[in-house]
Order: C-alpha cells, then sequence, then structure tokens
C-alpha cells in the first residue's frame, strides 16, 4: 500500500510498504485524511528528539471502517467514520495505576515513538478506534488535536464563574478555547496573528488580544477588573510564554501547560508561593475528551473549513510541509488525502 515517510530531516517522500493483516481482536480501518501536526513538522526539521528516522508520521486521523475482527464487540461498523486514539499504555506505569493513561511513562504515540497513519490501511487494537459516525471522515482527523486542548480544561477543572486565558490560537488553542467556552467560562484567546483571534472568536473567546501590537498585561488588567485570569492555559511552548502565563494567572489561580519549550525557562518562583499557583501539566488526551469533540463537531457549530488550511495528496505533500515550514504561523492544518 501507498504511505509517506519522512527519510530524513527536509526529506518526505511515498513509499510502498505491507498492506496490515488484522488481528482478531482488531479493526482494519481504511485511511481517508491524516493531519500534519506541529511535531510532524519538527520531525521533518529534524527537531525532534523522541522520533528516530526513517519514520511514517502521522496521528490526526479520519477514516472508515473496511473490516472487523470476529472478537471485536458490538457497537462497530463496516463503513463507518472513525478516529483513532494513537497513544499506548503500558497498564503498569504509576500514570496508568492511577487511571491517566493518557500520559503513560511508556507511551509511543503514532509518527512519534512508532510509525503513524499516514497510509492507506490501519490495522489497530478495537479499543483505539473511536466511533464517529455523524461526522465526515474529513473532520474525524480534527477530533485529536482538538481533543487535547479539551483535555487540559479538564485539567484545569475549569468552571462557568472563571476567566480563562489561552496563550496560543492553533489547532489545540482552538480546542481549548471550544471546551472552556462550552463550560460557560469567559475566554480571553491572546495570539501574534488577527486572522487566528478573529477565529477564535467564531469559536467561543469573547475576547482577543494581540500581544506583539498591544500591551497584554494592561489588556489582562481591563478585561479582568484588576485581578488577571483566574486559569492560564500555554498552548505555544516558549520561554515567554511560560513565563507570561505564571506572571499574569491570578493569585490563586491554575496554570495549565501543553507546549513543550525547546529550552530552559528560568521563573520568579516566588510568585508559585506568593499567588499559591496550581501549575499542571496536561499531555495527551483521554478516550472521553475524544468523544467530547465529536459531538461538538456534530452540533454544526465550529467553523471546520476555516480549521482546514490545505488538503493535499500524498504526492504534493513535500511540497506543502516545505510551505508549512517557511511560514508555520499561517497554518491551522494540513490534511493528506489518500
Amino acid at each position: 500500500m501507498k504511505a509517506i515517510q519522512i527519510t530524513a530531516p527536509g526529506e518526505l517522500k511515498v513509499v510502498e510498504v505491507n498492506k496490515p493483516v488484522m488481528k482478531d481482536d482488531e479493526i482494519l480501518i481504511k485511511i481517508k485524511y491524516v493531519g500534519f501536526c506541529g511535531s510532524d513538522l519538527n520531525t521533518f526539521l529534524g527537531k525532534n528528539p523522541m522520533v528516530k528516522l526513517p519514520i511514517i508520521p502521522g496521528h490526526e486521523v479520519g477514516a472508515v471502517i473496511e473490516s472487523i475482527g470476529k472478537d471485536v464487540p458490538a457497537g462497530f461498523e463496516v463503513g463507518m467514520s472513525v478516529t483513532v486514539n494513537p497513544y499506548t499504555n503500558c497498564g503498569k506505569c504509576a500514570s496508568c495505576r492511577n487511571g491517566r493513561v493518557n500520559a503513560c511513562e511508556h507511551n509511543e504515540t503514532f509518527g512519534v515513538q512508532r510509525n503513524g497513519a499516514m497510509g492507506e490501511y490501519l490495522a489497530l487494537p478495537w479499543s483505539k478506534v473511536i466511533p464517529a459516525a455523524d461526522t465526515t471522515p474529513r473532520d474525524c482527523a480534527l477530533i485529536e488535536p482538538m481533543s487535547v486542548g479539551f483535555h487540559a480544561v479538564s485539567r484545569a477543572q475549569v468552571t462557568d464563574i472563571d476567566v480563562v486565558m489561552v496563550i496560543g490560537c492553533g489547532m489545540i488553542g482552538m480546542g481549548a478555547i471550544v471546551r472552556a467556552s462550552l463550560r460557560g467560562a469567559t475566554v480571553i484567546a491572546v495570539d501574534l496573528d488577527d486572522e487566528k483571534l478573529a477565529l477564535a472568536k467564531q469559536v467561543g473567546a469573547a475576547y482577543g488580544i494581540n500581544s506583539g501590537t498591544e500591551n497584554l498585561h494592561e489588556r489582562l488588567l481591563e478585561l479582568t477588573g484588576g485581578l488577571g485570569p483566574d486559569v492560564v492555559i500555554e498552548a505555544v511552548g516558549s520561554p515567554f510564554t511560560y513565563r507570561c502565563a505564571v506572571d499574569e494567572v491570578a493569585f490563586t489561580g491554575r496554570v495549565v501547560c501543553i507546549g513543550y519549550a525547546k529550552s530552559e525557562v528560568s521563573f520568579q518562583t516566588k510568585y508559585f508561593v506568593q499567588k499559591e499557583l496550581d501549575i499542571r501539566g496536561s499531555r495527551n488526551a483521554m478516550p472521553a475528551d475524544f468523544r467530547a469533540v465529536a459531538k461538538y463537531l456534530q452540533q454544526g457549530t465550529c467553523p471546520k473549513d476555516e480549521l482546514i488550511s490545505k488538503i493535499v495528496t500524498p504526492e504534493n505533500a513535500l511540497s506543502a510541509m516545505e510551505e508549512w515550514a517557511a511560514n508555520p504561523g499561517k497554518v491551522f492544518r494540513i490534511l493528506v488525502e489518500f
């Protein structure tokens, strides 16, 4: 079958690989769309230390069920639209024992620690296949990245009385904005791009702040009555945004970090104590987060077309990645159509 492989930094090509053989407890899915995410871009640029090349990228999947193993329980049907939970969990580490399988110490994500989904077929355990019958396969490819933002909102324990600042309006940040808004919170979106801020308002943000052209601190004080946001969700992964989250969050606030900073970050640690902050990491997503995103997409209020920057064939994937690398700030999601 046809698949996409990143063979070396800056090199991506279409290859032929064996079609997977389905086991009795597995489901064979026909891949329709796979999204390129930021980790795939870093892999392409040679900046992803968790990846060993060559690798098949991709873990944002929109597919249909091709066939079903004989030991798979009821609830799955041939032709059904599905997405994929692309993480593994060992069942033995501290995270798994505590029921937080999304943060498994030994997790292997598709396209990162193991070959991903960017091929024509994929066979995987039925428990990793998430039905989304009323969602198109194209839109199913949006579920995984948005679910990461949904999970961060759960980690922040957001309620309807909170003011939530989301730093970074990429796909994951958009997911956080949507989920916080659905919970009734007042959401402030922060980014450097006015187009992304406009889209953030479409999905639920009450306010947008361009931190490149506006004084972020003063605007936050103005919007929060001088208190600062109750929750800050960091969805960028830079030393500046990490420090900003701690500096701007309200006293006794919660900071949830999704982004991976590429270098060490120095903090005024007095704020940890003076503000009595809760600082939490947020990794991947839980099955419930996937289901919640699928439910949201089925409501028909999401501007899905605006979240998809481009749809390309496997043969055009290299040029699409090169364009994204040259101008990363202007891309939400590039989907590869099989």
